[in-house]
């Protein structure tokens, strides 16, 4: 085993909250190493997948103006922007998470988030306004929806660009096909980290180690063990490198586990979408987020979920895994002609799979189910369908009558061919178990004592989304608690430095 140079503070990843914790090392005065465990053409981790939405707290247009410079004042004058407060941030957060999430980290993450996407316009991060999938135009406005109006730049592909170009700008050394194995650990302080880099085992010394590297999504063992068998089946949506490396390096020096092991980011993908996350496919093209304007079936020809329970951006991130439930862990989005000019746009990409036929019947011998059952169901639900003005970016309140489950909202008859089907599967985004970290990001230990020299970010954190997640909280919390993490651990590292001169 060899000894490489020394550098202040090793963040052990490379997406979004490893990146922002490694600019904020920096500016804290850090000498800065990223370690990636996959090689430069398979960086950025789950980031480089994702959509690209970030949610934060704005207030109100004037605040996103900020953000996004570019917006004219003729723009500004057409958009109709409505508030969303810290207070509306956390409300969704508690909501959505039948409020299990840690109050503190959710304070904390919703108190930050826009100041630290003001920091990451500084760093020159872009971003612009969300009009494909959270807008509409009504009476020649343009009408934002859900709480979710920001999206980075050419979506995770465009903020992973322009924070590695910021990383190098500022300095900070970057290993690829550079995978960490092992804390180095002395008196319960960290003294470095032991790296597989080009077949052989680097030992890097520093004072400061932020874990920024994932959950264990990727690994098929540890889903099974704490999601459940059923897992293994699971499409991993993202990176193939996230395997729980950083939570167990932390464990094996004594890190507490916290949050919710049992549960899941996941979502209905593609049916034949890649196994793992395909690097020359980015953007999340394969995900199919119109069900709340379907009627979703598995293949005995059953509904089993409320498709129309909420808004996409408060039940996609539970609705995967209702999915993987089903026999064959396959359900079928059905639509007809009514609604299929409104469905997204990743529904007319060539990716997309689907069947159409011009009957009902000839839709139902297209798919493996059971037909009769299929049609029955269908059936049953148009006749439970109850009058109402149909409005699809709101809760409508249109829903059925006399059937389980219900559809709550956006109930139409599927009458009108040609009819559709597309069959999805249940796509694993993140683990929502993971390390007990402090709102500074300072790993704690079994007896919630913060562990010198370790800090942690990301989808690593334990505690924060418990069953579901509101939409675009992923991304916040990554650069909210990177951001924290990098400052904590520069701070660590100099106040370190100060009592070893001092002595």
């Amino acid at each position: 085993m060899s000894n490489a140079q020394y550098y202040d503070v090793v963040v052990v990843g490379a997406g979004n909250a490893a990146l922002c914790a490694a600019i904020s090392a920096k500016e804290g005065g850090a000498r800065v190493l990223v370690l990636e465990r996959g090689p430069v053409e398979k960086r950025g981790g789950n980031s480089f997948f994702t959509d690209g939405a970030i949610r934060v707290a704005y207030n109100n247009l004037d605040g996103i103006r900020y953000i996004i410079p570019e917006l004219t004042d003729e723009e500004s004058e057409l958009i109709v922007m409505p508030e969303y407060t810290e207070t509306d941030y956390y409300n969704d957060l508690m909501r959505v998470t039948g409020g299990q999430s840690n109050p503190e980290l959710a304070k904390q993450l919703v108190s930050k988030s826009y100041e630290t996407i003001a920091w990451m316009r500084d760093q020159g991060i872009k971003f612009e306004l969300n009009y494909e999938n959270q807008s509409f135009v009504q009476a020649g406005k343009r009408n934002f929806w859900g709480g979710l109006p920001i999206n980075t730049e050419d979506k995770g592909v465009g903020l992973m660009r322009q924070l590695f170009a910021r990383t190098e700008e500022i300095g900070i050394d970057v290993w690829y096909d550079s995978r960490a194995v092992e804390l180095v650990s002395e008196h319960n302080t960290i003294t470095g980290v032991v790296v597989e880099k080009d077949h052989t085992m680097v030992t890097v010394q520093t004072s400061g180690v932020i874990l920024a590297c994932g959950g264990f999504e990727a690994n098929k063992k540890m889903r099974s063990e704490n999601i459940g068998e059923e897992w293994e089946a699971a499409i991993v949506r993202g990176t193939e490198f996230n395997t729980g490396d950083g939570i167990s390096m932390a464990m094996a020096v004594g890190a507490q586990k916290f949050g919710q092991w049992s549960g899941c980011h996941s979502i209905g993908t593609d049916y034949n979408a890649p196994k793992v996350g395909d690097f020359t496919k980015p953007g999340d093209i394969f995900k199919k987020h119109s069900y709340p304007y379907s009627v979703m079936l598995n293949n005995e020809g059953k509904r089993f979920v409320d498709e129309g329970a909420d808004l996409r951006n408060y039940t996609y991130a539970k609705y995967g895994r209702e999915v993987l439930k089903q026999p064959g862990h396959v359900a079928y989005q059905i639509y007809d002609a009514q609604v299929r000019l409104m469905l997204r746009k990743e529904y007319d990409l060539e990716e997309a799979t689907f069947y159409k036929a011009d009957t009902l019947g000839e839709l139902a011998s297209l798919l493996p189910v059971n037909q009769t059952q299929f049609l029955k169901t269908i059936e049953e639900y148009n006749s439970a369908v109850q009058d109402g003005e149909y409005r699809p970016v709101e809760k409508d309140g249109k829903g059925t009558k006399g059937i389980t489950p219900p559809k709550s909202n956006w109930a139409l008859r599927i009458e009108q061919g040609p009819f559709y089907a597309f069959p999805v599967t249940c796509g694993i985004t993140f683990s929502f178990g993971g390390l007990h970290v402090d709102t500074t990001g300072h790993v704690l230990d079994k007896e919630e004592q913060p562990i010198k020299g370790l800090f942690a970010a990301g989808e690593m954190i334990g505690g924060i989304f418990y069953e579901n997640y509101p939409g675009g909280s992923g991304l916040m919390s990554g650069a909210v608690f990177g951001k924290l993490a990098g400052s904590s651990a520069a701070r660590y590292t100099q106040e370190k430095v100060e009592t070893i001169n001092n002595h």
